[in-house]
């Protein structure tokens, strides 16, 4: 099992970024850059590829909206060079909010234009001529432009001729796509004991149409990681609170939040309708206490080494292949260090 983690910053994300080389040291495999609607990710990537050696840098996400596949492709190959054969691309929908608000872009056909991307990139690193008619159509056709547009292929030699593409996804539909087409799976909010009937029956119809030639499907999940014995590390866990409460509460609107969907398919119906009352409602501190203490412990990996060695194996058992943790503790590196013993 790989662990990986998200870089986190406030601020200034150059401070953060120089921290990722001591994680490196300690063990950690991969960092994830994230994007929504701050910095751009691939610019931090690049950055952190100066920074860095040997782990693993991988976009979640970047959206499938705001860049032709095109760009993406550039980028992707862009990044993989610069990284030296290090990249990941992780590819998502975003929401309406951020896609329709920020980027002003009509939010619809969000798994066809997945999919169609992720042809698109695989076929423009092996240097094929782009020509595709679908969602996105390459080149524009007669009446439409200038009609001087011609088939091309990308002009340089990529680092790989295959880059890992991973999706973010939570509903049915779009996890099956996963499972069939793409090299990784980014889920959120994972909690290893409700997986399987969540996402069970579409990870298996995704399975069963996989791509000949693709290895079996990565799985990146986890959560807030700490080592501690006592009550103390316990409590630490109120930590998570505040970001489960801002996803099932306020990340999208009402009847159009896939994380509130996803806390009533774990079983917390009642609580996810409650919670995203307060929150809208702008009670958000009410609304952080009302998150169940189980989905708090399930979802992360805190308490005495033997414990957190349990939730190893759980997110193991539900085919987590990279532990994406969130050190808790002052000595992150340290934490890292510790979970590497841990897992191996």
């Amino acid at each position: 099992m790989k662990l990986s983690t998200q870089l986190m910053y406030a601020g200034n994300p150059r401070d953060a970024a120089d921290q990722v080389k001591a994680l490196e040291d300690a063990g950690l495999d991969t960092v994830w850059v994230a994007e929504a609607y701050g910095f751009d990710s691939p610019t931090l990537m690049g950055y952190l590829a100066a920074k860095t050696e040997r782990i693993e840098i991988g976009s979640a996400i970047l959206n499938v909206y705001s860049r032709t596949p095109s760009a993406l492709l550039q980028t992707a190959a862009g990044l993989d060079n610069v990284t030296q054969g290090r990249a990941i691309i992780g590819l998502g929908a975003s929401g309406p909010q951020v896609i329709e608000g920020f980027h002003g872009v009509p939010y619809d056909k969000p798994l066809g234009r997945t999919k169609e991307i992720i042809d698109l990139i695989r076929r423009g690193l092996r240097r094929e001529t782009l020509v595709h008619d679908g969602i996105f159509t390459l080149p524009l056709p007669e009446g439409q432009g200038t009609g001087l547009g011609k088939p091309l292929k990308l002009m340089n030699k990529p680092e790989r001729p295959s880059i890992p593409l991973y999706i973010a996804a939570l509903g049915p539909k779009s996890v099956e796509g996963a499972a069939a087409y793409a090299d990784g799976w980014l889920p959120f909010l994972f909690v290893p004991e409700r997986s399987q009937q969540v996402w069970g029956e579409s990870l298996e119809r995704g399975t069963a149409k996989r791509q000949a030639g693709l290895a079996p499907l990565e799985i990146c999940a986890g959560g807030m990681v700490a080592i501690g014995e006592g009550p103390e590390t316990k409590a630490l866990l109120d930590f998570a609170r505040p970001m489960v409460a801002l996803y099932v509460g306020g990340m999208g609107a009402r009847g159009k939040n896939f994380y509130n969907d996803l806390m009533c398919q774990y079983g917390y119906e009642k609580e996810a309708k409650e919670i995203q009352d307060l929150y809208l409602g702008g009670n958000k501190r009410d609304a952080e206490t009302l998150v169940p203490a189980e989905l708090l412990e399930w979802g992360n990996l805190v308490g005495p080494a033997s414990y957190v060695k349990e939730r190893i194996a759980a997110f193991a058992e539900a085919g987590v292949t990279n532990l994406q943790v969130m050190p808790a503790s002052d000595d992150p590196p340290a934490t890292i260090r510790q979970l590497r013993e841990l897992v191996d």
